[in-house]
C-alpha cells in the first residue's frame, strides 16, 4: 500500500490543508487563518475557503489568498494536478508568495511603534556599521534623547505627523541641549526610515527649538580676572580666553565659523538659525591676536586643538593664575567667556539689539527687528567698539 506523500508545515498564521480522505474527489480541505479560539484557547477551524483535488493546488489558494489574489472559483482556473513540476501552477504560488511577502512587510512596517522603529536605528548605527566608532558619550546622549520622547514611544511611527513631533519639543522641560539631542535623534531615525520605506515623508524636516538658548549657565570673568588676562596675553592659552571674551562665540563655534582678516569679521556659527547667520565684528583690542593665531594654526580653526584638550588647559592655566574658581564658587569654563561678551556689552551701552545679533540669539516675537532690523558691519562694529579693555 502506497504511503500518501508528506508535504511542507504550512507557515504559522498562513491558514491550513487538511486533507479528508480517499474516496474524494477533492480531498484537501483549504482553510483561511484561524482567528477565533474556545475560552480554553483552542483554535476554531474557520469554513473553508474551498476543496481541491492536490496539495498543492491547496497551497497555490491559501498564497492567493494571503496576497488578496484569491477569487472564488479560483482553484478551477489552476491545473488540478498532484505532478508538482507542473511550471504554471508553480509560477502562480511563486507569483502570489511575492505579493504576500510585499502585502506582509507593508503591514510590519505600519504596525511599528516609535519605540520598534528606534531599536531598530540604534542597531544599524551604532552596531551594524562597522566603518565608524561612536563613543559612549554618543550612544548614551541617543538613549537619553530617546526616553525624553516616551510620550510617543508606542504611538505606531506611519502615523506620526509634524505636531506631534514638535508637541514632544514644545513639553519637554528640559535644558536646551537637551532638547538639541533629542530634534538630532528624530532627524536620524526619519533618515533611517527614509531608507527603509517606514514612513512616506521626514516630518522632522521643520521641528524646532521654541525656546531661547539656555545652555550651560555661565558666570562672566570680573574686571580683577579680566586684567590678570590681560596681563599674561602672550599665553596661548590665556590668548584665546580673551579672544572669546570679546567675540562672544561658544568654544566650538571656532571650528565653523569664517574669519574675513581684510573686513575684520567673524561670520557663522552653530544651533540656531540666528546663531549660523550671524557677523561679529572682529573688537581691535584681539585682531592681533586673531592674526597670530590664523598664522599660526589655521582659520578655519583658531583653537589649534580639541575643545576638550583646551578645558583642560583653561583649568591648568587659571589655577597657576589662581582665577580657576569664581566668586561663586563655581569653576570657570569656556562659556563664561560667552557670558563675558554679554556683560561687557552691557556694561558699556552696546544697544540690546546688537549685543542680541552678535550672540546669535533670537529675536522671538519681535518681528520689526526680525524684518526691519538690518545692521551693516560698520554699525555693529561701531557698538562692539564701545567696549573697553579693563588695564
Amino acid at each position: 500500500m502506497a504511503k500518501r506523500k508528506k508535504y511542507p508545515k504550512i507557515p504559522n498564521g498562513y491558514g491550513s490543508i487538511k486533507y479528508l480522505g480517499k474516496g474524494r474527489r477533492n480531498p484537501y480541505a483549504v482553510h483561511p487563518p484561524t482567528t477565533e479560539f474556545t475560552l480554553d484557547g483552542i483554535p476554531k477551524t474557520p469554513k473553508a475557503i474551498c476543496y481541491v483535488s492536490d496539495w498543492m493546488v491547496g497551497c497555490a489558494v491559501l498564497t492567493a489568498y494571503r496576497a488578496g489574489t484569491y477569487y472564488p472559483g479560483y482553484e478551477k482556473t489552476l491545473a488540478a494536478t498532484a505532478d508538482i513540476s507542473d511550471s504554471k501552477l508553480i509560477q502562480s504560488i511563486l507569483a502570489d508568495y511575492n505579493l504576500t511577502k510585499a502585502s506582509d512587510e507593508k503591514l510590519d512596517a505600519a504596525r511599528k511603534t516609535f519605540a520598534d522603529v528606534y531599536e531598530e536605528f540604534y542597531q544599524w548605527k551604532y552596531e551594524r556599521d562597522q566603518s565608524r566608532k561612536f563613543s559612549q558619550s554618543s550612544k548614551n546622549s541617543t538613549r537619553a534623547a530617546f526616553k525624553n520622547c516616551a510620550v510617543i514611544h508606542d504611538k505606531t511611527f506611519s502615523d506620526l505627523r509634524h505636531q506631534d513631533l514638535q508637541n514632544v519639543i514644545d513639553s519637554c522641560t528640559l535644558k536646551h541641549s537637551s532638547k538639541e539631542l533629542i530634534v538630532s535623534l528624530m532627524h536620524q531615525m526619519y533618515s533611517y526610515a527614509e531608507i527603509y520605506e517606514l514612513c512616506d515623508k521626514d516630518y522632522s524636516a521643520h521641528v524646532k527649538i521654541n525656546t531661547e538658548d539656555d545652555d550651560e549657565h555661565g558666570v562672566p570673568f570680573t574686571d580683577d580676572e579680566l586684567r590678570i588676562l590681560w596681563e599674561n596675553k602672550e599665553n596661548d592659552v590665556i590668548q584665546m580666553l580673551l579672544i572669546m571674551c570679546y567675540s562672544g562665540f561658544r568654544i566650538a563655534e571656532y571650528a565653523v565659523v569664517t574669519i574675513d582678516l581684510e573686513e575684520k569679521s567673524f561670520h557663522g556659527g552653530l544651533k540656531t538659525r540666528s546663531s549660523k547667520i550671524r557677523t561679529v565684528p572682529i573688537y581691535s583690542g584681539i585682531y592681533d591676536m586673531v592674526v597670530a593665531r590664523c598664522n599660526k594654526y589655521d582659520a578655519k580653526n583658531i583653537l589649534g586643538c580639541q575643545t576638550q584638550k583646551f578645558r583642560k588647559d583653561m583649568a591648568s592655566v587659571l589655577s597657576d593664575l589662581g582665577i580657576a574658581t569664581a566668586a561663586t564658587g563655581e569653576k570657570h569654563t569656556p562659556h563664561d567667556c560667552r557670558h563675558t561678551f554679554s556683560s561687557l556689552c552691557e556694561k558699556y551701552g552696546v544697544r540690546e539689539n546688537d549685543r542680541k545679533r552678535m550672540l546669535g540669539h533670537s529675536f522671538g516675537g519681535d518681528v520689526t527687528n526680525q524684518v526691519y532690523g538690518h545692521r551693516t558691519l560698520e554699525d555693529l562694529r561701531s557698538e562692539i567698539e564701545k567696549i573697553k579693555i579693563c588695564y
